[in-house]
């Protein structure tokens, strides 16, 4: 069976077919960071749990249902550019 794909198609290969494996990289790092961090800082199991939780799930959640199929990392980036120079994402013509 062949394929025929455009000349403009953005072929990305993703893990399940829909999550990057830069994002997959990244929630990755940031489960282990939160996991380290809770792990080594409270005693109590059921809050080392609720934390974790609390921490890792919107992060992940964000990442798996995404903006317009854009990466994290990408989203991130955006977000850095904004907190640094709001004024330019803030002017209004009228």
């Amino acid at each position: 069976m062949k394929f025929i794909f455009p000349q403009n198609y953005n072929f990305d290969s993703k893990l399940l077919g829909f999550i990057d494996y830069t994002t997959v990289i990244l929630n990755i790092v940031w489960g282990l960071i939160v996991f380290f961090i809770v792990y080594f800082l409270i005693p109590n199991i059921t809050l080392k749990i609720s934390i974790f939780i609390v921490l890792f799930f919107p992060f992940a959640l964000l990442s798996i249902i995404g903006f317009n199929h854009e990466r994290m990392l990408y989203i991130i980036k955006y977000l850095f550019k904004y907190i640094f120079s709001p004024k330019i994402y803030l002017y209004k013509k009228y």
